[in-house]
């Protein structure tokens, strides 16, 4: 037996803007054409931000209305004609005081906040559409608007947003777009996006009973039904076995904490947007920040056990794991399904080790994040070293302490092969990260995995193990989520196997079919006893055959087995599954100890 190999037809590679300064400055000009034929339709609208993304663009507007599909069909249609009047594409550079002057006369006030959150000493420039329109903008573009295709341009939707994420502020209206540089591209990523709707995990868990989410619970905050409920047990199953055998120990940490305990380790105020308000009993407490927030991390939390006694070189390393849940304010916008939750648990270890034993310890945690991906059928990644921007000064601890880090992280994917490249300004503020970026069959990228190399959080909370010769020393942390996110791991993966889990993940691996309902106590015979050898099983009856078999399809029911009349006689099932359709009639002693073997060690029957 095999239980079904899932995978969509093989992508063809579409360019991306990080990849494509041509798509890139398409995307630009096409957004800009874009605002220009929505002030042209619709004189009162305000524009706002107008950024390309990976897959297109969007702009923001300030329009009294809300726009409909018949407005984005005219938009269209307007931004056709304004291509083929081949405007030039012209930059202007202006003072910061004639910037200010011309949105005065225009009326544009979202302008003016972004002309005044601009650094002073920045160029302000000015990209101008023929001589009809104009917006503050670093571009890149285009030359001429001839350069646009129209026929690999289309708008796809509206939703609400809020002008920087300030739910206090007018909800302004977001219309989405796509560009390609081709009517081929365009196709392509259609019919992708089309394929990414079937395999959408929001749907897929909805038909699959696998969570939900409440208005009344609130956004961002999924609810896991019992079938859910198994693929998490599952997924926090088979890594809790790989870490007991790599030597971690489990431990189980508070959702809420004092704000101090933050303010240590520096959450607080390099984190603190992204943290839930702040708990006071009273206004003086919360005047003085002497209260509580629910976690946004879990880290501080395992530095306090580790904190606890005094520790020897000889028990270094020390492996603390814990599956906690942690709390980010996402703005709502911003939340999509399970892969952007406000509540999310993630599969934290933080190690505790000596200098030298950092790169050992560093490259056994890759090779647990390696390992697990190798078992969840997910090869296609690539290795992210999310180092910080010398630039910026949002990073704490010195120069010497980020380049030993940085270079441990290095070393390791250097001593490894593997393919990666470095990201400046994507480390955390504590330290750099590996990073594991995984591209799906629909080829979108998301990141999974993660390890860190963390010299300051030791410094902060003065953390000292005794050394050999007996003086005290500073031990340096890692911190590692091979799954990252449990939550974006399941929606990506109900995603990536399209529903249709391995045998050993399936919320239901087996499901019996009963011809009649006399043949019912056969069926629970069969099933209290895989019970009892760890299967999941279910009876179905009293629908026709056939229903019965469509219905396991729709369900995505790796293993079906018939049991009539022939299989009761001679102690059989007739085995069908998913990847390989009718297998015919097999004995019951054969089918049980296959399946439970497969279930054992993880692997398809």
């Amino acid at each position: 037996m095999s239980s079904a190999e899932n995978s969509a037809p093989e992508p063809i590679h579409l360019p991306r803007t990080s990849e494509s300064e041509t798509l890139k400055c398409i995307r630009h000009t096409a957004s800009h054409v874009m605002a220009m034929a929505v002030q042209s339709l619709f004189p009162q609208a305000q524009v706002t931000i107008g950024p390309w993304t990976e897959t297109g663009f969007y702009y923001d507007f300030d329009n009294p209305e809300p726009f409909t599909e018949a407005d984005l069909k005219a938009i269209k249609k307007q931004m056709d004609k304004i291509i083929k009047q081949k405007l030039p594409v012209v930059r202007e550079a202006v003072t910061r005081e004639e910037a200010q002057s011309r949105i005065e006369q225009i009326e544009e006030p979202y302008k003016l906040e972004i002309l005044r959150d601009m650094m002073r000493g920045d160029e302000i420039t000015i990209y101008h559409l023929g001589d009809q329109w104009w917006d503050l903008c670093a571009g890149p573009h285009v030359d001429n608007t001839q350069a646009l295709n129209p026929k690999a341009i289309a708008l796809e939707s509206v939703a609400g947003a809020y002008w920087r994420g300030d739910e206090t502020r007018q909800q302004l209206q977001r219309i989405y777009a796509t560009a390609w540089e081709t009517p081929e591209q365009l196709k392509e990523y259609q019919r992708r996006k089309e394929e990414a709707l079937k395999r959408d995990h929001r749907k897929l868990g909805k038909e699959l009973g696998l969570f939900l989410f409440s208005d009344v619970v609130g956004p961002g905050l999924p609810l896991w039904t019992p079938k859910g409920t198994v693929v998490r047990s599952l997924l926090q199953g088979f890594l809790q076995d790989e870490q007991t055998k790599r030597g971690y120990l489990g431990v189980v940490t508070p959702h809420i904490g004092r704000v101090d305990l933050f303010k240590t380790s520096g959450h607080w105020q390099n984190y603190k947007e992204d943290m839930f308000p702040m708990m006071a009993e009273d206004e003086a407490a919360a005047a003085a920040e002497q209260g509580f927030v629910l976690k946004p991390m879990n880290c501080p939390f395992h530095i306090q056990i580790y904190k606890n006694e005094l520790r020897s070189y000889r028990e270094l390393p020390i492996r603390l794991a814990e599956f906690g849940t942690v709390y980010r304010y996402e703005q709502s916008g911003e939340l999509g399904g399970l892969t952007r939750v406000r509540g999310f648990t993630v599969d934290d270890s933080h190690l505790f080790v000596t200098p030298n034993q950092l790169d050992a310890e560093f490259l056994d945690v890759v090779d647990l994040i390696l390992s697990v991906f190798e078992k969840l059928k997910l090869k296609n990644f690539k290795a992210r070293l999310s180092f910080r921007d010398p630039e910026s000064d949002k990073y704490i601890g010195s120069d010497e302490v980020w380049n030993a880090a940085e270079n441990a992280i290095r070393r390791a994917v250097q001593h490894l092969g593997m393919d990666h490249f470095e990201a400046p300004g994507e480390a955390a503020f504590y330290g750099p990260k590996l990073d594991f970026i995984f591209r799906d069959v629909l080829d979108r990228e998301w990141q999974l995995g993660t390890v860190q190399v963390d010299y300051n959080l030791p410094n902060r909370f003065d953390l000292e193990y005794v050394s050999e010769d007996g003086s005290r020393q500073r031990p340096v942390m890692i911190h590692r989520a091979p799954f990252g996110s449990l939550e974006r791991l399941i929606g990506i993966l109900i995603e990536e196997y399209a529903g249709d889990f391995p045998f050993w993940l399936a919320p239901v691996q087996v499901r019996l079919l009963c011809v009649s309902d006399e043949f019912l106590p056969y069926a629970q015979e069969v099933r209290n006893q895989w019970v009892a050898q760890g299967l999941r099983v279910e009876i179905a009856s009293g629908d026709r055959l056939g229903k019965q078999i469509r219905n396991a399809e729709k369900d995505k029911i790796p293993v079906m087995a018939v049991v009539g009349a022939k299989e009761v006689e001679s102690q059989s099932l007739s085995i069908r599954t998913r990847a390989s359709g009718e297998l015919g009639a097999m004995p019951l002693d054969e089918i049980g100890p296959k399946l439970v073997a497969a279930n054992g060690d993880r692997t398809d029957p």
